[in-house]
C-alpha cells in the first residue's frame, strides 16, 4: 500500500507538464516544482472562462504534501473537451523537455526509453541544481522505516550495459549484458548504451546514447544496484547499523545521459560531486611524485618474512641491471603484532572450538617497527635505518610502508599498553548481504570468526597522526593503506557504515595531509562507494584484485579488470594496476598494459630475479618512466563487449600523451569471475586467435594530439612487437590477430601536412612501450616562400592516390621545420613522407636511418640530457 505523500511526490515526478500543481515540501524537502496558489487558479479560470459550465472545481486538497487544483475531465462539454485537448497539445508541444526525465513510468533519455515500469513510489527530482548537467536524481519511499530496503526502479531490456560490481568484499569486477536479470548484486557502477543510432552520425538524434547510473550516499544509506529475474533494475539501500533506519530517499541514484560515453560519465561524477560535497575528482588533487618513477614492492619477493636485508637486497639487484628503483614499498610485514592471549583450555563454545582451527589472528601492539627492522646495535634507530640506506645509498626519492586502515588485519589488540589511548574494541563484522551472496566464504574468514579490534572513532586521528608522523620523522614519504572496505561491516552501533567510514576517511585525509606533504598515500582493498563518495586527499587506488604470480586463471582477468574498473574508479583518483614480475610467463602482458594504465610503475621482483631487457622497454637509466596523462580504459567499441567472456572479442586500451596516443590491444579470453562457483575458472575458447581491428578514432581523445585545428584524422601508427609503421587514413581499419595471453601496443600520432608531399608525425622513443610520452615539446615551422617547383606537380598529399610514392625535396629551399623536446635517451622514431635533409640534437648534428617504403626515420639518442637539462633540443628539416 502506497500512503498518500508516495503517490503526491510519483504523480509530481511524472507530470511535470500539467500547470495545475501547487506543492507545499517540508523544509528539508528540496521542490521539484513550484507554482503559486493564485497564478494557477487564476490561469484556470481564464483559460476556461468562456465554457466553464459543467466544470467541477474541488477547493484544495487538505493533505499537507500536495494541494490540486482539479477538475473531471469526465464533466467537460464536448467544445470544452476539445479545446482542452488542442491546448494540452500545443502547451507539450511548448515544453523544452528535460533530457534525462520520468514520463508515463517510463525513464526516458535523448527520447529513447531505457526503463519501463517505474512504481509509483519511486521518486524523480532535477539535477539542476547540481551544475549545467541535464540528469535526474532518483530515490523512493517506503511505508516503513527500516535500515535496508529493496525497491525495483524500473524494467531493463533491449539495452546493451557494463556494471562494475563487487565480488568481494574488497573489490569490483566487469559484467556485461543486455537485460536485467543480468545485472549483479552490489552493482556501484552501471553504463547502458542503447541500441538505436550510430557514433559516426553527426546529428545528436541518430547517435546512440549513453546512459550512466550512478548509486550514491543519501544520509546514512549507501545504495547499490542488482537485477531481479523479471528483468527489473532494483535500487538496494542499506545503512549497516539495525537502529539506523529511514524510510524516505530522494537522492539516492544519480542518472545522466549524452552521447559521448567518457564525457557522459565525468559530467555525472561532477554533478554527484556539486550535490554531495564530500569527495573531490582525481584532476582536482595532487598526484604524489611515485606516479612518475619505476619502483619495487616487497611483497610477492617476500611477503610477510621481509627485513631490512632483503629490501637492500632487491634495491641493488634491480639497479645493477641500470632499471634503478626510485621508490620502495614496504609491505607487510614490518610491524609490531602479535596474536590474542590464549583462550583457556577448558572453553567449550562453538565460537571458540571454530576459532581455534584458525591460524590466530594478529593484531597491532605498537606504532613502531618490529625487530627486523631495527639496527643492531643501536635499536632506537628503528626504520629510519633502512630509509636512510635506500635513499643515501641506492639513490631512492621516495620510501612507502604497508598498514591497514585499521592499523593491522585483525585491528588494533585492546588491553595493550602502549595502545590504551586509542580505546580499541573487539568488534565482529556485519557483512552485507549482497556481498555474502557474492563472496559465501566470508562466513568462516578469520576476521569474521575472531573478530577486530577497532580504534574508537572519536581517537582514529590522534592513532593516525601519532603512526604517521613517527614514520614522518623517521623519513617515510607515504603509506599504503589497505583492508578499508572492512569499515563497512563495523558500523553497527556507531551510526552505520557510511558515518564510520566517513570518521576514518576524514581522520586519514587530515594525517595525510599534516604528515606527508607529498600526498604520499595508496589506498588498496577499496572499492566501495562508502569510502568513494568521501575522499577528498587520497589520489592513488589500487585498480582490482592482486596480482597472483602462481594462479595462471587470474592474469588474462586481471587486465580486464583493472581496464573497466578504471572507467569509473579513474574518476575519482588515478588508478593502480599493480605490481607484477618482469620475469614470468606473463610478464610482457602485464608490463605493457601497466604502462598504458597511466598509473605507477612497480614489481614485485624477488632479488636476482629479473628481465631487464624488458625493463628497459618500460624504465629509463634514471629510474624515471614515460608515464600517459590519462587512467586507461577501454575504447568506446569494447566497452559493452565482454573481453573476457565472449569467446569473440578483443580487448582495446586507449590513453594520451602529450603529442600521441597509445592502444593496447589484449586477448583475455579464456577465464572470468564464475557466478556459481564464486572463483575464478578456466573456460573453453572455440578459436586458437581473435582477430579484431585499430582505427585511430579508437583512442578517444587524438584530436587533441593534433596541433592543426582542421586536422583531416590521417595518423601514423607504429606497432612495437614488428617494429612497423603504417600511415591510416581517417577511419581506415588496421587488422590485428591475437592468442590468448598475446597483446600489441600502438603508438599513434596525427599527421601533419607541411606542404604538398611533406607530412610528417614524431613517434618517440621506439624502443619504449609508452614512446610518444616521450615527446615533452613539438612545433612546427613552415617556410611560406620554400620554392617547391621541382616536386612532381601530380602529387596531391597521403589522399591522392600516391601515399606510397615518396618525394624528396631537390630545391635548395627548406619546406619547413620540426622542433621537438625529447625526454630520455634510446631509439627515436619519426614518420616523415618525404626524407628529411638534416637532423640535430642540440647544436651537433646527427645521423638518421630513413625507409622510404615506411616513410620511418630512425636515429639513436646515446645518453640522457646532460645534467641541468630535462629534455634533448632535436630539429628535424624538411
Amino acid at each position: 500500500m502506497v500512503s498518500n505523500t508516495c503517490y503526491s511526490s510519483r504523480f509530481l515526478a511524472i507530470n511535470r507538464s500539467l500547470p495545475f500543481i501547487y506543492l507545499h515540501f517540508k523544509s528539508n524537502q528540496r521542490p521539484s516544482l513550484h507554482f503559486s496558489r493564485n497564478f494557477l487558479k487564476q490561469n484556470f479560470l481564464k483559460r476556461f472562462n468562456s465554457a466553464n459550465s459543467g466544470v467541477g472545481v474541488s477547493k484544495f486538497s487538505p493533505n499537507p504534501a500536495v494541494s490540486v487544483l482539479s477538475f473531471k475531465r469526465s464533466d467537460l462539454k464536448p467544445p470544452l473537451k476539445k479545446q482542452y485537448k488542442e491546448e494540452k497539445e500545443e502547451l507539450e508541444e511548448m515544453t523544452i523537455k528535460p533530457a534525462v526525465r520520468i514520463a508515463d513510468r517510463k525513464l526516458v533519455v535523448k527520447n529513447r526509453t531505457i526503463l519501463t515500469g517505474v512504481p509509483d513510489n519511486v521518486i524523480a527530482t532535477s539535477g539542476t541544481a547540481s551544475g549545467p548537467v541535464e540528469g535526474v536524481f532518483l530515490g523512493a519511499v517506503f511505508d516503513e522505516e527500516n535500515s535496508r530496503h529493496v525497491v525495483p526502479i524500473g524494467t531493463l531490456r533491449d539495452v546493451r550495459f557494463m556494471s562494475c560490481f563487487r565480488f568481494k568484499l574488497w573489490w569490483m569486477a566487469q559484467k556485461m549484458g543486455d537485460q536485467g536479470k543480468d545485472i549483479p548484486l552490489e552493482t556501484q557502477f552501471l553504463l547502458v548504451e542503447t541500441k538505436e543510432g550510430s557514433h559516426l552520425d553527426s546529428t545528436e538524434e541518430n547517435q546512440i546514447v549513453y546512459t550512466v547510473f550512478l548509486p550514491l550516499i543519501e544520509g546514512s544509506f549507501r545504495a547499490v544496484l542488482q537485477g531481479n529475474q523479471n528483468d527489473q533494475l532494483e535500487l538496494c539501500l542499506e545503512s549497516g547499523d539495525a537502529d539506523t533506519k529511514a524510510s524516505s530517499f530522494t537522492h539516492s541514484v544519480f542518472i545522466h545521459a549524452c552521447t559521448d560515453p567518457f564525457s557522459t560519465i565525468s559530467e555525472a561524477i561532477k554533478a554527484v560531486k556539486v550535490h554531495l560535497k564530500t569527495f573531490r575528482q582525481r584532476h582536482e588533487k595532487k598526484l604524489p611524485g611515485v606516479v612518475d618513477y619505476f619502483g619495487w614492492c616487497t611483497w610477492d619477493a617476500f611477503y610477510q618474512d621481509v627485513t631490512q636485508e632483503g629490501v637492500e637486497a632487491g634495491l641493488e639487484s634491480l639497479a645493477s641491471g641500470g632499471t634503478p628503483p626510485k621508490f620502495v614499498i614496504i609491505d607487510d610485514g614490518w610491524q609490531s603484532v602479535g596474536g590474542d592471549p590464549q583462550v583457556e583450555e577448558n572453553s567449550s563454545s562453538s565460537a571458540n572450538q571454530t576459532e581455534t582451527k584458525q591460524q590466530p589472528l594478529l593484531r597491532l601492539t605498537g606504532i613502531k617497527e618490529n625487530e627486523k627492522f631495527q639496527k643492531s646495535g643501536d635499536p632506537t634507530v628503528g626504520i629510519k635505518n633502512i630509509v636512510n640506506i635506500a635513499k643515501e645509498k641506492h639513490g631512492l626519492n621516495y620510501v612507502y610502508v604497508w598498514h591497514a586502515i585499521t592499523g593491522y588485519w585483525g585491528g588494533v589488540r585492546p588491553g595493550v599498553d602502549e595502545m590504551e589511548g586509542y580505546g580499541s574494541k573487539i568488534r565482529y563484522p556485519m557483512v552485507s548481504k549482497g556481498v555474502v551472496d557474492n563472496e559465501p566464504g566470508w562466513k568462516t574468514d578469520a576476521i569474521a570468526v575472531q573478530g577486530l579490534g577497532l580504534v574508537n572513532p572519536k581517537n582514529v586521528y590522534k592513532f593516525y597522526n601519532e603512526l604517521h608522523g613517527y614514520l614522518a620523522a623517521a623519513g617515510i614519504d607515504g603509506v599504503k593503506v589497505d583492508v578499508q572496505c572492512i569499515l563497512e561491516t563495523l558500523g553497527a552501533g556507531l551510526g552505520g557504515r557510511v558515518e564510520l567510514t566517513r570518521q576514518y576517511h576524514q581522520a586519514l585525509d587530515a594525517s595525510v595531509g599534516r604528515n606527508f606533504p607529498d600526498n604520499g598515500i595508496i589506498a588498496c582493498m577499496s572499492h566501495n562507494t562508502d569510502a568513494l563518495y568521501c575522499s577528498k586527499q587520497t589520489a592513488v587506488v589500487r585498480a582490482s584484485d592482486d596480482f597472483y604470480p602462481r594462479d595462471p586463471v587470474s592474469h588474462t582477468i586481471h587486465i580486464a579488470a583493472v581496464a573497466y574498473n578504471s572507467v569509473f574508479l579513474g574518476e575519482f583518483m588515478l588508478p593502480d594496476w599493480d605490481m607484477f614480475h618482469s620475469l614470468h610467463p606473463a610478464a610482457e602482458y602485464h608490463a605493457s598494459a601497466r604502462v598504458i594504465s597511466g598509473g605507477p610503475l612497480y614489481v614485485s621482483d624477488a632479488p636476482g630475479r629479473h628481465n631487464f631487457e624488458l625493463l628497459k622497454k618500460l624504465v629509463l637509466p634514471d629510474g624515471s618512466i614515460l608515464r600517459a596523462r590519462l587512467p586507461g580504459r577501454p575504447t568506446r567499441d569494447c566497452l559493452f563487449t565482454d573481453p573476457a567472456r565472449d569467446g569473440v572479442s578483443l580487448l582495446k586500451i586507449w590513453n594520451m600523451n602529450k603529442y600521441t596516443g597509445v592502444l593496447g590491444v589484449y586477448n583475455c579470453q579464456g577465464a572470468a569471475w564464475n557466478s556459481a562457483a564464486r572463483k575464478n575458472t578456466f573456460h573453453q575458447t572455440n578459436m586458437d586467435s581473435l582477430s579484431g581491428h585499430v582505427k585511430g578514432r579508437d583512442v578517444h581523445l587524438i584530436t587533441e594530439a593534433s596541433l592543426e585545428p582542421d586536422w583531416n584524422g590521417d595518423c601514423a601508427v607504429y606497432c612495437h612487437r614488428t617494429g612497423e609503421l603504417v600511415t591510416l587514413p581517417h577511419n581506415a581499419a588496421m587488422p590485428v590477430s591475437l592468442k590468448v595471453l598475446e597483446h600489441e601496443i600502438f603508438t599513434l600520432t596525427p599527421i601533419k601536412v607541411l606542404a604538398p608531399g611533406f607530412s610528417f608525425a614524431p613517434l618517440g622513443l621506439i624502443n619504449m612501450y609508452n614512446s610518444g610520452g616521450a615527446i615533452e615539446g613539438l612545433k612546427y615551422e613552415v617556410n611560406d616562400v620554400a620554392n617547391l617547383s621541382e616536386l612532381d606537380v601530380a602529387y596531391g598529399g597521403e589522399s591522392s592516390g600516391l601515399g606510397g610514392v615518396r618525394v624528396e625535396n631537390c630545391s635548395n629551399e627548406l619546406v619547413g621545420k620540426v622542433k621537438m623536446e625529447i625526454k630520455g635517451c634510446g631509439n627515436f622514431g619519426a614518420y616523415s613522407s618525404a626524407k628529411p635533409r638534416r637532423c640535430t640534437v642540440g647544436s651537433s648534428e646527427v645521423e638518421f636511418d630513413y625507409e622510404p617504403s615506411s616513410g620511418l626515420m630512425k636515429f639513436n639518442l646515446e645518453k640522457l640530457p646532460e645534467e641541468g637539462q630535462k629534455v634533448h633540443v632535436v630539429e628535424v628539416q624538411l
